[in-house]
């Protein structure tokens, strides 16, 4: 008689239904992470974000994009624990919330200015 003393345990991902709502998370998500690397290259604009400010001090430009793949990473975990409808909404939010950072980042780049000082 054998004991199984370690429980089996396997982890089921179940990836958002919506593959161009995963498209565009991934397209923004691209966009704010070339936008991010750009304020680090332009005296103008400032990073905010201070993890990617770390990895900036840490890894030199290389870590710009390696904190955005951690944050790519962290999305995609996310997203696949959740269920249905809760993963779409999930990704829902974050095309969302990716939608007004690269605006705000674009407008930045391209003006000087971000998007709260241009609607004020």
């Amino acid at each position: 008689m054998a004991v199984d003393t370690v429980p089996q345990q396997i982890v089921e991902l179940d990836p958002p239904d919506s593959p161009p709502l995963r498209i565009t998370v991934l397209l923004l998500w691209f966009t704010d992470m070339v936008a991010a690397t750009l304020f680090f290259v332009v005296p103008y604009a400032t990073e905010l974000n201070p993890i990617t400010v770390l990895f900036f001090n840490i890894f030199g430009l290389a870590g710009v994009p390696l904190a955005a793949a951690l944050y790519a990473l962290l999305i995609i975990f996310i997203g696949h624990l959740l269920s249905d409808p809760y993963d779409v909404q999930f990704t829902l939010a974050v095309a969302s919330l990716y939608t007004l950072l690269v605006i705000n980042n674009i407008l930045l780049l391209l003006l000087g200015e971000p998007l709260l000082a241009l609607i004020a």
